[in-house]
């Protein structure tokens, strides 16, 4: 399965004006039997946020699943799933002034979209402790997010290598996006 895609196309809530902003992707991770299995979810699992939160939810896994969505490597979004409980991860607040995926999760944290004030910095949105219980404590992940030079793709590997499955995690985001 590609899922290789440029804005402008279904997935990830694209911005509409055609311009080609890298290579997008959606990835679903969750424990079985004690080992973090991970794969790539269909490009449509990223259309909305309502689509990936039911696509993650599909892969009940030890303690929830994980799904990671990566827009135009300009910002992710994470969610973990158990049961009826839905913890969200936005990357930076103002992608959501471009990118409807980032709006819906605004509104399901039932936060305000960015103001001109909040374009100065990278500002994430959520549950900073989302990841707390699997190693990666609230502070790690903000100073991760902070890190301005750093693209989304490259904090999700970040993520992931720390959470203990980078290596699986790359591997199946390289063969999916080229």
């Amino acid at each position: 399965m590609s899922t290789d895609r440029t804005s402008g196309g279904a997935g990830s809530g694209s911005r509409g004006d055609g311009a080609d902003q890298g290579h997008d992707f959606a990835v679903v991770c969750y424990l079985e039997e004690g080992r973090w299995e991970i794969g790539l979810l269909p490009e449509r699992a990223s259309s909305s946020l309502e689509a990936f939160v039911a696509a993650v939810r599909q892969q009940p896994g030890e303690g929830g699943s994980l799904g990671f969505v990566d827009v135009a490597d300009d910002f992710f979004v994470a969610v973990r799933v158990t049961g009826d409980d839905v913890r969200l991860l936005l990357s930076d607040v103002t992608a959501a002034d471009e990118w409807p995926l980032a709006r819906e999760v605004l509104e399901r944290l039932e936060l305000p979209e960015p103001s001109d004030d909040d374009f100065d910095d990278i500002v994430p949105a959520g549950d900073l402790a989302l990841f707390a219980d699997l190693g990666l404590p609230e502070i790690e992940l903000s100073l991760l997010l902070s890190d301005i030079d750093a693209y989304a793709d490259e904090m999700l590997f970040s993520i992931a290598r720390r959470l203990g499955f980078g290596n699986e995690f790359e591997k199946i985001v390289d063969a999916g996006v080229h």
